[in-house]
Protein backbone atom coordinates (compact mmCIF):
# COMPACT_ATOMS: atom_id res chain seq x y z
CA UNK A 1 0.00 0.00 0.00
CA UNK A 2 1.13 3.56 -0.51
CA UNK A 3 0.92 6.72 1.83
CA UNK A 4 -2.38 8.86 1.86
CA UNK A 5 -3.51 11.95 3.17
CA UNK A 6 -6.36 11.59 5.69
CA UNK A 7 -7.70 15.13 6.76
CA UNK A 8 -8.67 14.49 10.70
CA UNK A 9 -9.89 17.25 13.50
CA UNK A 10 -8.27 17.39 16.81
CA UNK A 11 -10.15 16.11 19.39
CA UNK A 12 -8.75 19.44 22.09
CA UNK A 13 -9.08 21.98 19.56
CA UNK A 14 -10.86 21.03 16.67
CA UNK A 15 -8.63 22.22 14.23
CA UNK A 16 -8.78 20.69 10.51
CA UNK A 17 -4.85 19.14 9.59
CA UNK A 18 -4.06 16.75 6.84
CA UNK A 19 -2.21 13.61 8.21
CA UNK A 20 -0.16 10.96 6.22
CA UNK A 21 -1.10 7.53 6.44
CA UNK A 22 1.73 4.34 5.72
CA UNK A 23 -0.09 1.42 6.12
CA UNK A 24 3.18 -0.66 4.62
CA UNK A 25 4.15 -1.34 7.99
CA UNK A 26 0.38 -3.02 9.00
CA UNK A 27 -1.55 -1.93 12.51
CA UNK A 28 -0.43 1.43 14.52
CA UNK A 29 -0.62 2.63 17.38
CA UNK A 30 0.96 6.06 17.89
CA UNK A 31 0.55 9.70 19.03
CA UNK A 32 1.22 13.01 17.07
CA UNK A 33 0.82 16.26 18.45
CA UNK A 34 -1.97 19.12 17.71
CA UNK A 35 0.11 22.08 15.27
CA UNK A 36 -2.21 24.45 16.54
CA UNK A 37 -2.51 23.54 20.42
CA UNK A 38 0.21 21.12 20.59
CA UNK A 39 -1.69 18.33 22.60
CA UNK A 40 -1.14 15.08 21.90
CA UNK A 41 -3.94 13.36 19.24
CA UNK A 42 -3.86 9.25 20.11
CA UNK A 43 -4.04 7.74 16.41
CA UNK A 44 -4.68 3.90 16.21
CA UNK A 45 -4.59 2.73 11.99
CA UNK A 46 -6.04 -0.61 11.21
CA UNK A 47 -5.33 -2.05 8.03
CA UNK A 48 -7.63 -4.31 6.61
CA UNK A 49 -6.47 -6.49 4.29
CA UNK A 50 -9.50 -8.40 2.84
CA UNK A 51 -11.39 -5.39 2.05
CA UNK A 52 -8.48 -2.97 0.92
CA UNK A 53 -9.64 -0.18 3.28
CA UNK A 54 -7.54 1.52 5.96
CA UNK A 55 -9.62 2.77 9.47
CA UNK A 56 -7.79 5.33 11.47
CA UNK A 57 -9.11 5.74 14.80
CA UNK A 58 -8.94 9.27 16.57
CA UNK A 59 -8.98 10.08 20.63
CA UNK A 60 -7.80 12.81 22.84
CA UNK A 61 -6.11 9.63 25.16
CA UNK A 62 -7.93 11.32 28.16
CA UNK A 63 -11.03 9.16 28.27
CA UNK A 64 -10.99 6.78 31.01
CA UNK A 65 -12.22 3.62 30.90
CA UNK A 66 -14.54 2.41 34.51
Amino acid sequence: MKVTSKIIACPHCGHHQTVDLDASAGDQDYYDDCRVCCNPIHMRLHVNDSSKRIELFIDSDDEQIY
